[in-house]
């Protein structure tokens, strides 16, 4: 049962850190969008570097969470199979529900995974727009000098 309650805890209770980890990194860079003066910034690479400030960490955690859950699904369906090797009766229903619940950590998983990288390429795409509008804005100020 440790074992169980290992992967129960473990698995689920650190895809729902990652959960809230993307979903304050989320926030933390739509903040930052709107509050942004990009025109203030004097060269392109330094508003860059703040521009894509943790796109990566959100982008890791929505790449490996699929992983994650993928190790708490064999994770249970090898207790399921352990119980079964130990009793002498083979119980269907005891099955069906080990399987069921190991599949749970697969679920979540996706349910962290695909908002993150959504939300991902969403932000790169804002921070390649805003990066284009500092090129236009530093163009235009080169002419007229």
């Amino acid at each position: 049962m440790l074992l169980k309650d290992i992967l129960d805890y473990g698995i689920l209770g650190f895809l729902i850190f990652l959960s809230v980890v993307v979903l304050s990194l989320i926030l933390e860079r739509i903040y930052t969008f709107k509050k942004i003066d990009f025109l203030s910034y004097v060269d392109r690479k330094s508003l860059e570097i703040d521009l894509t400030k943790n796109l990566t960490l959100i982008a890791t955690i929505g790449s490996n969470a699929p992983y994650v859950g993928l190790l708490g699904t064999v994770g249970g369906i090898m207790l399921t199979f352990i119980e079964i090797g130990q009793n002498d009766m083979v119980n269907t229903q005891a099955i069906m529900t080990g399987l069921a619940l190991a599949l749970k950590a697969t679920a979540l998983g996706l349910v962290v995974a695909i908002p993150a990288i959504v939300a991902y390429n969403l932000l790169l795409r804002k921070s390649e727009v805003l990066l284009l509008k500092w090129d236009v804005a530093h163009e235009i100020n080169d002419f007229s000098i």
